[in-house]
This record gives C-alpha cells, structure tokens and sequence, in this order.
C-alpha cells in the first residue's frame, strides 16, 4: 500500500515500562499518546507498521452521525480532539470539517434517519433532515432527484495514512518509546497480575498491559484464554487522481460514497459492502452473532474460499519462547473486491456525472474487526488484573480513536473517565446482554 507514513522504530527494547501497549492503529497511538500525556512511562509494540492496517485502509471519516447512542458522546468527544491539533500534540492529521450526508432514496430510509435524529435529539449534534430541494441546491453537481438526506455540517474527515502516524509521533515527543516490526507473543502474570509483555526481540517488565490488536485481538486472547468474541470482515477501498471542483462534503449513498482528499483526489467506495469470509470461528461464535446476521442478512457477502484452511491451519496456542503467529504476518493485506468498487464507481457515476473521467489510482482492501453489536470493547479484563482491550470497533475506529485512546487511559491510570465505559465492558458478553435483533 502506497502513501503510507513511515514510523521509525526506537532501536533497543525498553527492559521496563509503566504500560506496554500492544498494537500500532490508530487507537494504541491514541492510548499511548494520553498514556504519555500523563507522564506514564509507556512503550507501543507493532508487529509491523504504523497504521499500515484498517486504521490506514478506512475512508477517514470522523463522524457524529448515525452512531449507536451509547458510542455518540466518544464520538463527539473524539470529533473534538480532530478539530484541536494541540489536544493531540500538534499532530498533523489532515483532519477538516467538510460535513457528511447520506442520501435517500425514499420516504422510508428517511424515516429511519429520522428515528435516529430522535434519539439524537438534546446531544448537541447537528444532524438534520433535508428535503429534495434542499439536497439539489447542496448538491448542484447531482444528477436525478433523491427523496431527502441526513446531514451533518460539523463532521469532516482526516488522512488515515498520514493521521496514525502523526499521533505516534506526538506520543514519542511526550517520551513513549515505539517499537516497529515488534511482535508481542504475550504476556506474563505474577500473583494474578501483568507483570511483563514478552516480545520477540526480549521481554518488557510492566505493570500494565494494553491490548489495540484490532482484527488479532481475539486470537491474543485466546493464547490467554480468553473468549473475545470477535469476527472479521474486509472491505474494499479505491483512491482516484485529483479532481479539480468535484464536491467538497462527504456523502454515502446507495451502493456508493466518497471523501474528498487533501490532495483533490477523492476516496471512493460503498458502505455495507463487506466480504465475510467463512472460516472456523463463524461456526464458534454462531450463536453471538446471530442476531447480528438476521439484522444483516440482506446485505451479507459470504465467502468460502482459502482464508478458512488458513484459519483451519492457524495454531490457537503457543508458547512464548518461540515465533507466535503475529511474527508469520507482519500486515494483512486483503485483496480488493472488483465487484464492489466496480458496482460504487458505476452508482457515482449515474448519480454524479461529475466523476465519469476518474482515474483509480490504488485500490486495496481492509480486515474489520467487529463485535456481536457493533459496539468497541473499551476495558478493564481480569484475571490478570492490570490487563486492558481495546479492539472490536466493527468499522468505526478511526473516527473514534483519539477519544477511545483518551478514556483507555483514564481506565489503566484509575481516573475519572470522561465518559462511562459501562457499555463497553468486556464482561457484557459474558452476561449476555440484549443485541437488537
């Protein structure tokens, strides 16, 4: 994958760090950088790059619309910290307010918009409601007529390549340590506690343990014995030349959505246009899931395919002096799906004329990790006590990382979060609380 910012590694593994935290995206920057901010001493462990996974493959929305109620106000706090390049250290995140509108097509998906505006309502976002007219005179390039829109003016967008990066680099200026090309294999308890994060270039004594893996997470986990209930989807990215006077807003409609770039080109893509692979932890986690694939089903893509011998294949166990599975895959690359891209590229067009001479530059693909309802884990696990998640953002981890990152590190410093993590407890599985079915 091109354009991607390069983190240099620090050299020599710290013999010892208040916090190890394991996972280079955008929310281990994040944690890492409030970890940091707090005069912790904080070492950040990548198995390959930075951001060189979802965190650098995602459209760069940074949104407050249609978001769950319990993840909105992370949303809006996170929208916040995009918009004030102090608050994340002077990080360059190519983050602008450009605004974000989802086109309908009929009075029904309207409706449904409008239920979310509802729960919305006294949050202080401003999200609202346009009419047909309104969306012609918005959007003057567009062709045809659409039935209305929800839209949002204070959301924006930021580079993904360049975002995670940038924040890494904040959070080494505030002194924590990063660790590229480093795998961590595991970690070590001493009397029902972390008492180390064991690498495969030597072992880092800790008193806490942060794990941001993303779509890895669950196989993490399940070295420790722990059940995370965690499945993967790919999704599928195309990047287009500049674009001299295309729209500057933001917008997802049926079968199609784009940002526009720093850069004048624009990513282009559609939203619910996911592959789910079929491999052995779609029959494992079954049950979880269930209510989340009856909710889905319509716009399911199945995929039985190599990715379930590989799984099939995967060893579930290892010891920790020896190679772990994170060190036999640095990156994971998925390859794009044509069809998707070709099915978005030919919905802009009809609907946006405008675009009919784009040029793709780069397509690429990217693994999502998500969770039973759609909902991160943002948590404290134990046993071992001192060891934290968070991963499962089923999509929506780039925009919410920096406010993600800020309320792990209120968790592992037992401060006052600024938001409650109740809904993100990694022990809601456990008490099988309610999905929407």
């Amino acid at each position: 994958m091109s354009l991607l910012a390069d983190v240099r590694s620090d050299g020599v593994v710290p013999e010892q760090a208040d916090v190890v935290v394991i996972g280079g995206g955008i929310v281990g920057v994040s944690t890492a950088f409030f970890l940091a901010r707090k005069r912790l001493s904080v070492v950040l462990c990548e198995k390959g790059q930075i951001g060189a996974e979802q965190s650098g493959r995602n459209w760069g929305w940074c949104r407050q619309m249609g978001r769950d109620p319990l993840e909105l106000p992370l949303a809006m706090a996170s929208l916040a910290l995009w918009r004030d390049r102090a608050a994340l250290g002077g990080a360059d995140t190519g983050f602008r307010t450009s605004g974000i509108l989802y086109l309908c097509r009929d009075k029904a998906e309207l409706s449904r918009h409008e239920i979310w505006v509802a729960l919305a309502k006294g949050s202080g976002v401003d999200s609202r409601l346009l009419t047909s007219r309104e969306v012609a005179d918005l959007l003057p390039s567009a062709a045809g007529s659409w039935a209305g829109a929800l839209y949002t003016p204070s959301d924006g967008g930021a580079e993904p390549r360049k975002a995670t990066a940038a924040i890494a680099e904040a959070a080494r200026r505030l002194g924590a340590r990063i660790q590229t090309g480093c795998a961590v294999r595991g970690v070590e308890t001493a009397a029902g506690r972390i008492a180390a994060a064991v690498t495969e270039r030597g072992t880092i004594r800790c008193a806490a343990a942060v794990l941001a893996g993303g779509a890895w997470s669950r196989l993490f986990c399940g070295n420790m014995g722990l059940d995370l209930p965690q499945m993967q989807v790919v999704g599928s990215v195309a990047r287009t030349r500049p674009l001299p006077g295309g729209p500057d807003l933001s917008l997802a409609g049926p079968k199609f959505g784009f940002r526009k770039r720093e850069d004048g080109g624009y990513i282009v893509s559609q939203a619910g246009a996911l592959i789910t692979d079929i491999v052995p932890d779609s029959f494992r986690l079954a049950r979880a899931f269930a209510p989340a694939l009856r909710r889905e089903w319509r716009s399911l893509r199945l995929r039985l395919g190599r990715r379930f011998l590989e799984d099939w294949r995967q060893p579930r166990r290892w010891r920790l002096d020896g190679p772990s599975p994170f060190e036999a895959v640095r990156v994971l690359d998925p390859t794009p799906s044509a069809a998707v891209l070709d099915e978005a590229r030919e919905r802009l067009v009809a609907a946006f004329p405008f675009f009919r001479d784009m040029v793709v530059e780069e397509t690429w693909g990217g693994v999502i990790d998500v969770t039973p309802d759609a909902l991160p884990v943002i948590s404290a696990v134990g046993p071992p006590a001192n060891f934290f998640i968070a991963t499962g953002f089923s999509g929506h981890g780039f925009g919410i990382g920096p406010a993600a990152g800020q309320l792990m590190a209120d968790l592992v410093t037992m401060d006052t979060p600024a938001h409650d993590p109740n809904a993100f407890a990694f022990s809601r599985f456990a008490e099988k609380r309610s999905v929407p079915a």
